[in-house]
Order: structure tokens, then C-alpha cells, then sequence
């Protein structure tokens, strides 16, 4: 795993460029705010949560999986199995846990308040994949670190899921337009952009929905799934009710927003009515 920086750096550029040049070509919807402001604000986010990983975490996911293989720990590590179904497993493990957490950012008020800084973005595309709190970047970290710990994935499958996480999430909120019933062939297999950009619906019980961000079928076995958006993808409102004033996309605001920014009733477990836009 000498080169796994390398790869996953080569994947990560290469996914974020054929999506942005996508999203140039043929956009799924129209912006609404400057893209300038907010591709500044969300690549600088990643810059900032990028180097604060390395600072805060000794180690990583694959250094965890090469210590856990190493020393037997994790469910997966004690349990004899051909090698590539070792993999799969752990692939589809990992996935499980991040789509499950992602289910507790939406349920828990503590942690909707870092998440809702990646909902509060006025329009949904390729960047919008990386805008993350750098807490919750945190947060994420540890809870793949003790699900490593816990289930003891070989190397090569963390590697695997790590690259497919970073390509999915940003595939699937990119702003680009595929043909529908290609994507109804597609969203059974993965995560498509229609399918997540429900998720990013002003309105409550739409984005309290598909969670998932690699594979489809955990929202449809957990019955979170909804297919389409009420007001369609074109006539949809992107973001969070509280949030629809532009300043909100400039960095600074953005590191603030889950300290000073007001919650809504976005949280899973506060049931309220559906939001009114603020201007």
C-alpha cells in the first residue's frame, strides 16, 4: 500500500474534474447563487478539514487496517474466508456503518448542527460532495476508525472504500443531467445524483430521506427511500429553510453556522411542520 496516496489523490482530482466539466455541459438545474462563492467556500473547507486530519489523527483508516490485519483484531480477521469475499464484505460493512451515521447527523441535535452546514448549501453540485464541518469530518473519522477496529476489513478493501466513497459522494451531488431511464437502471446499483438530490430538499420528510451515499439499497431495505422530489428536480428548493441568504456560503459563516445558526426542525426526532423559506 506504498502508492495508496497516490491513488486515491489520482482518483479524487480525476472524479472532481469529469464532474465538473460535466456539470458545464449538461446541468441538471440552473444555479442560483454565485458559483465562485460557494466553490471557494467548499474547496477551502476541504483544504482546512484535510490538513486538520492529519494534525489531530496518528493514523488513518488504511493504517488501521494494516495494524488490525497485523494483529488479528476484527471480526473479519478471525473468520476464514476466500480472500475477495473477504473484501466484498468489507466494503459493504464499511458502507453500512457511513450510511447509518448518516442516519445519526440527522437524528441526533448535537450532530445536525455540524451537519446542516453541508445541507445549507443553496445548490446542490459537484463541491457540495466535499462541504463537510470539519467536526463532523472528526466524527466521521472516529466512528470508521472503530468500525476498522471492530470488523477488521482486509487493506484492500478500506482502500477500495475509500475511493468509492469520495467518488460517489461527489457523482451523486453533482449537478449533471442523465437520461431518466438510465437512471433508474443506475440507481439500482449506486447512489445517482436524482436520486441524492432529493435529500437536499428544503422540505423535511425529503430530507430526512436516502441516506445512502455508495449503495442504494440500504434506504430501500431501512425504508428510507424516496424516489423523486414533489416539486421535481427542476422545480425543487435546494438547502434549508433558515439558511437562504447567500452570506451563509462564505467560509467563515460556514465554520460558525452550528454554533450561532438556527437548527430547525430538520432533526429526525423534531417532528415539525414543513418549513417556510426565509428570505
Amino acid at each position: 500500500m506504498s502508492h495508496e496516496g497516490t491513488v486515491r489523490i489520482a482518483f479524487f482530482f480525476g472524479i472532481l474534474i469529469i464532474m465538473a466539466v460535466w456539470e458545464v455541459l449538461e446541468p441538471r438545474r440552473a444555479l442560483t447563487v454565485s458559483k465562485t462563492l460557494r466553490w471557494v467556500s467548499n474547496i477551502g473547507i476541504v483544504v482546512l478539514y484535510t490538513v486538520a486530519l492529519r494534525i489531530v489523527f496518528p493514523i488513518l483508516a488504511i493504517d488501521l487496517a494494516i495494524i488490525a490485519a497485523q494483529r488479528g483484531w476484527g471480526l473479519l480477521n478471525n473468520i476464514s474466508m476466500p480472500g475477495w469475499m473477504s473484501v466484498v464484505a468489507g466494503v459493504f460493512t464499511l458502507d453500512l456503518v457511513i450510511y447509518l451515521q448518516h442516519i445519526m447527523f440527522h437524528t441526533l441535535p448535537v450532530l445536525w448542527r455540524l451537519h446542516m452546514m453541508h445541507h445549507a448549501d443553496l445548490d446542490i453540485d459537484v463541491s457540495t460532495g466535499l462541504r463537510f464541518h470539519p467536526i463532523e469530518i472528526f466524527i466521521s473519522m472516529g466512528i470508521k476508525l472503530a468500525a476498522i477496529a471492530a470488523f477488521g476489513p482486509p487493506v484492500l478493501a478500506v482502500l477500495i472504500f475509500e475511493i468509492i466513497l469520495n467518488a460517489t459522494a461527489m457523482f451523486n451531488h453533482s449537478n449533471v443531467y442523465l437520461p431518466l431511464k438510465f437512471d433508474a437502471f443506475l440507481r439500482l446499483l449506486v447512489v445517482t445524483p436524482d436520486m441524492h438530490r432529493v435529500h437536499h430538499s428544503v422540505t423535511i420528510r425529503e430530507t430526512n430521506s436516502n441516506f445512502g451515499f455508495n449503495f442504494p439499497w440500504w434506504d430501500r431495505l431501512f425504508g428510507t427511500y424516496r424516489p423523486q422530489p414533489a416539486a421535481g428536480h427542476t422545480g425543487m428548493t435546494i438547502g434549508l429553510a433558515q439558511f437562504r441568504d447567500a452570506k451563509w456560503q462564505n467560509l467563515f459563516r460556514m465554520l460558525v453556522l452550528p454554533f450561532v445558526g438556527d437548527p430547525g426542525q430538520y432533526a429526525i426526532n423534531r417532528r415539525g411542520r414543513e418549513p417556510v423559506p426565509k428570505d
